[in-house]
């Protein structure tokens, strides 16, 4: 039995040991088989960490979780013991997401984990012991306190390693209960007692859901779209302490483009229309979303044309203007519905103009009839329309060689057509964007100039288009959801701007902002928190020891179920009143010394 519990112990570090080696280097991406039942998962990096409620570590961490089952498990274990398992190989479906470990054979592997930690196991024979990132075990809170984490830490002094810190969270619930809760004297004292502490500080955390999911026509709305305020403070009061006005705070806001209650949703609409030509000028297949006007585009056209037709040919009889002399833009052809929030541009020049027009546009067969009329007319200098300077587009090219009298000749078949639209388009809303950002004072031209920069090819410039739509929605939902002035929006927006010069678009990503809790306290102040917990501490440095008790709306851990999923509800009611159902979640951790 000894011998048994040697060999494993040795095993273990070798694998451990292996896998840190690799993560030195780059994070793997696939999880690793420790004999046949454990997984194992490094994190680190830019990864979030699953155990990050209960551990305020920022480095590489292990996450040990039970091994999925597949019909060719058994054969790669006894081929490939000792090979890393990718995802396909090894997990169950995606969406069952982590499988939890027992809690007996978590604590197996906590025991292994501390005994190849401690330098006076030398009959394990690890001749150079290296200390180990930490580790933690999902569990399947079997165990009479429902335990749901186990995890620990090397304790170092320098290079040497002293001890072992060992961490437990245990979670009950959901309930409304609020007798279930703890006493905070009571999680003080017992604090003292077991960790012999004469002197206790406590913090507290809380997060609101500023922003919900709201209904349209009985429906609910899907969206990813959501901001919480995360909240902290020293000196915790009583529990659910509503946190005072001198916290430290930070919104956390995910928002995902499209939604049709937002003042610029016709903007996004008119993105997608862009985005389809995007595709099909890549696969050659174009995908015509719903037109947005109810008029058709070639109708639209001829009528534009025809317009410009007639005013050039009044100036020309009057005499009083030059035959080149701008012709002045149509705002009507700016959508009205986003006035309030995002200015009409009153400067449209003839090719914006067209794009408003031709946005409609439902087949190639319109497409190539739009510009038909629009090249004829320029050839036969019906029109002579203004452009505005710097624009590369292929139309622009024409118009300005119109003035002239001698176009070059265009075929309108292929791919032409579509990357004509497609460039005015990028155009149109290029200067869209950019004014919002500068005419609100936001940002500067030179600042922009990445995402508006045409030597990128037309893919990249249009991926370019989304990220700024993307932070014009923030920057809108912000303005009309929680009124925030500028002295708020500048820095956020510097925020989005760093982000998404170094980064893809992402519209699951939390751009965080961090504010005063009396800026938004009157969206919270009578809410009840996603998230509340409190950290009762005592101890310094590698002597700090930290009790949690937390309460939240979701559990604390991906990997738990209930068989009471019918109460995992945002809230109850109880009588004349809703009472928030909530996990009961607390993390405790003890010291072991090996000297």
């Amino acid at each position: 039995m000894a011998e048994r519990r040697r060999a494993a112990a040795a095993q273990l570090y070798g694998r451990l040991l292996q896998i840190y080696d690799e993560g030195k280097k780059s994070i793997p991406e696939h999880p690793y088989l420790f004999e046949t039942d454990v997984e194992i998962h490094l994190m680190g990096g830019n990864c979030k960490s699953p155990a990050e409620r209960f551990w305020s570590g920022n480095n590489m961490i292990y996450i040990l979780q039970k091994a999925g089952q597949n019909e060719e498990s058994d054969l790669m274990e006894e081929s490939k013991a000792d090979d890393a398992i990718y995802d396909s190989e090894l997990l169950q479906k995606e969406s069952s997401g982590p499988v939890p470990l027992s809690v007996r054979r978590a604590k197996q592997l906590i025991s292994l984990y501390t005994m190849v930690q401690n330098p006076n196991m030398t009959h394990l024979k690890i001749s150079k012991p290296v200390v180990l990132p930490p580790l933690w075990i999902r569990c399947d809170s079997s165990d009479p306190e429902h335990t749901c984490w186990l995890g620990a830490e090397p304790l170092k002094n320098g290079n040497k390693i002293t001890g072992i810190y060992l961490h437990m969270v245990t979670c009950d619930g959901p309930t409304a209960d609020k007798t279930c809760f703890a006493n905070l004297e009571e999680l003080k004292m017992a604090h003292k007692i077991k960790h012999h502490s004469s002197v206790v500080m406590t913090k507290g955390f809380a997060q609101y859901e500023l922003i919900r999911a709201a209904a349209i026509e009985d429906t609910l709305v899907e969206s990813g779209s959501n901001i919480y305020i995360d909240i902290t403070w020293n000196t915790v009061d009583k529990i659910l302490q509503t946190p005072p006005l001198t916290s430290a705070a930070t919104l956390n806001i995910t928002l995902e483009s499209g939604d049709p209650r937002s003042p610029v949703y016709q903007l996004y609409r008119e993105l997608q229309f862009l985005l389809a030509l995007a595709e099909g000028l890549k696969t050659g297949v174009t995908e015509w979303p719903e037109p947005l006007e109810s008029e058709s585009a070639v109708e639209l056209v001829q009528e534009f044309l025809t317009d410009l037709k007639m005013k050039l040919d009044g100036f020309c009889t009057l005499g009083n203007k030059n035959e080149t002399e701008k012709i002045k833009c149509d705002t009507a052809a700016v959508d009205s519905s986003i006035k309030s929030i995002f200015s009409e541009r009153g400067d449209l020049d003839f090719a914006e103009q067209l794009w408003c027009k031709m946005r409609s546009i439902s087949s190639y067969q319109e497409l190539v009839e739009c510009f038909t009329f629009i090249i004829r007319s320029l050839e036969h200098g019906e029109i002579q329309p203004w452009i505005h300077q710097g624009s590369s587009s292929l139309l622009s090219k024409l118009i300005q060689q119109s003035y002239h009298g001698k176009m070059d000749d265009v075929s309108l078949n292929g791919i032409t057509p579509i990357q004509m639209l497609l460039e005015i388009g990028l155009d149109k809303m290029k200067k869209d964007y950019v004014s919002f950002f500068i005419g609100q004072e936001l940002a500067t031209l030179t600042y922009l100039d990445y995402f508006i920069s045409t030597s990128v090819d037309l893919q990249e410039q249009v991926r370019r288009v989304q990220k700024l739509h993307h932070m014009l929605e923030i920057m809108v939902s912000c303005t009309v959801l929680l009124q925030f002035k500028h002295e708020n929006l500048f820095p956020l927006t510097q925020t989005c701007i760093k982000y998404y010069k170094e980064n893809p678009l992402n519209e699951k990503h939390a751009f965080q902002l961090p504010i005063r809790p009396g800026l938004v306290k009157k969206f919270y102040q009578n809410d009840h928190p996603e998230i509340w917990k409190v950290d009762i501490i005592s101890g310094h440095g590698q002597k700090e020891v930290k009790t949690t008790w937390q309460v939240s709306t979701h559990p604390p851990a991906e990997h738990m179920t209930s068989n009471n999923i019918g109460l995992l509800c945002d809230s109850t009611v109880n009588g004349d009143s809703e009472e928030r159902m909530y996990f009961i979640t607390m993390a405790k951790c003890s010291q072991v010394h090996f000297t």
